[in-house]
């Protein structure tokens, strides 16, 4: 009889996986796993499968161009490892304000007198309600009071921030004089109107909506939850008319000339930002949410503060086109989408016999101007092939539907359709 053979040691199998690019304590707690589990030669795939836990880039082409699960908006920013001034006034030489800098290009953008940054809109509209209507009611209608993306509910929202929730109207018609007459009811307080755009659905048919411009007659003030963080309705950076598929959808410019007091929005879905929120409108209702205490609890770090600067000056000098990644997928004609499917389907044909150029539609994604489509081009391939698309050194993420795999390229850069064509090669 031969005697078992020894399991290596922690140390030396651990070592064995310095190629896997983990760092040496979690080789060491993946090698001690392997061994306790009798057997020492799954090391390598759990440290492959350990690394995909970790956050890594990948290539997006499902033609959802904001993908709420791939990170919203691509962004590239880089910022040197140095000092800023994200607290500091250099003509005085004292602390400054962190809100300052950004708040007064965002302020400039919207067209109002005052803006400030949270780190997600959700706790912008929190941060909002919390400063202006602890303790008092909020009027919101029905049709309004939804739950978006991540169970952010506008009921719950309001609760959290201390204000009473008074539905108005009713699921599909909301008009005018149910504001009113809520606001003048003997039993409420109302300190602010909300209205919310419901971001991720849309109500067809007998439906009827009261405008930010109606709602600026009322007696108190008006808060606009814009949601999807449109600058300008008209686009100004674009050539030509707005995109057809941007009909509806509420901006912050025409929301702030038609009466809203204060308005609240996303930065990483149309404005093509990081993740934060944007309060924007009256100078005084903007102090009172920076002088609330969950301002500081809610406020973003520097690295946000430089990525929202940066991006504001761009969309300032009218070069969003062709500066900001989410607007140059916009803006990428069809021609231009097709010619880079078919290299790629000449590039792979040999290995994907079945490969061929599909028009398709893309989608805005991640709640704006939800049911609407825009016109792309993609390239099919029959077969299932997400697994092995997503097993690529640089993972692809794309759709199958019906046995057939859909690669869009409106949400690609061109840049990696090397990897799309690596990534179909690799696996046959």
């Amino acid at each position: 009889m031969t005697a078992p053979s020894r399991p290596p040691s922690v140390d030396s199998l651990a070592r064995s996986l310095n190629s896997s690019g983990l760092p040496h304590p979690i080789c060491v707690d993946v090698a001690r796993a392997a061994i306790e589990a009798g057997d020492p030669d799954s090391a390598a795939r759990r440290a492959d499968e350990f690394r995909r836990t970790l956050l890594t880039p990948v290539v997006n082409a499902t033609g959802v161009l904001l993908h709420t699960n791939l990170g919203r908006a691509p962004l590239a920013h880089h910022q040197d490892a140095s000092a800023q001034t994200v607290e500091f006034n250099l003509d005085t030489g004292q602390r400054g304000s962190r809100q300052a800098a950004v708040g007064q290009l965002y302020a400039r953008l919207c067209g109002a007198e005052a803006a400030m940054v949270v780190n997600n809109n959700a706790a912008a509209v929190l941060l909002v309600v919390a400063a202006l209507a602890a303790g008092k009611d909020v009027p919101v209608s029905r049709g309004e009071s939804v739950e978006i993306g991540g169970s952010f509910r506008v009921p719950e929202v309001i609760e959290q921030s201390g204000a009473r929730l008074v539905d108005v109207g009713t699921t599909n018609r909301t008009r005018l004089r149910d504001y009113e007459a809520a606001i003048t009811r003997a039993n409420v307080d109302a300190a602010m109107v909300l209205k919310v755009h419901p971001s991720n659905y849309r109500v067809e048919g007998f439906v009827e909506e009261t405008s930010i411009a109606d709602l600026a007659t009322l007696d108190v003030p008006v808060v606009a939850d814009i949601g999807s963080g449109l600058i300008d309705a008209t686009v100004p950076w674009m050539k030509g008319a707005p995109p057809a598929w941007l009909a509806g959808e509420p901006a912050a410019v025409q929301a702030i000339a038609d009466g809203a007091d204060l308005i609240t929005f996303s930065a990483d879905k149309l404005l093509g930002g990081p993740q934060a929120g944007i309060i924007a409108g009256r100078a005084d209702l903007v102090e009172r949410c920076l002088q609330h205490p969950l301002a500081r609890a809610l406020r973003p770090g520097g690295l946000v503060l430089a990525a929202l600067q940066r991006i504001a000056l761009i969309y300032l000098d009218r070069q969003a086109g062709t500066e900001i990644p989410f607007w140059k997928m916009v803006g990428t004609p069809l021609v231009a989408l097709e010619e880079r499917a078919a290299a790629v389907v000449e590039a792979i044909v040999a290995v994907h016999p079945s490969a061929r150029v599909e028009r398709t539609e893309a989608l805005p994604g991640a709640g704006s101007a939800p049911g609407v489509t825009m016109p792309s081009v993609g390239v099919v391939i029959d077969g299932d092939l997400l697994e092995q698309l997503r097993r690529h050194d640089t993972p692809v993420i794309a759709r199958s539907r019906d046995d057939r795999t859909s690669l869009d390229f409106r949400s690609v850069d061109p840049a990696d359709d090397v990897t799309i064509v690596a990534a179909l090669r690799g696996g046959a």
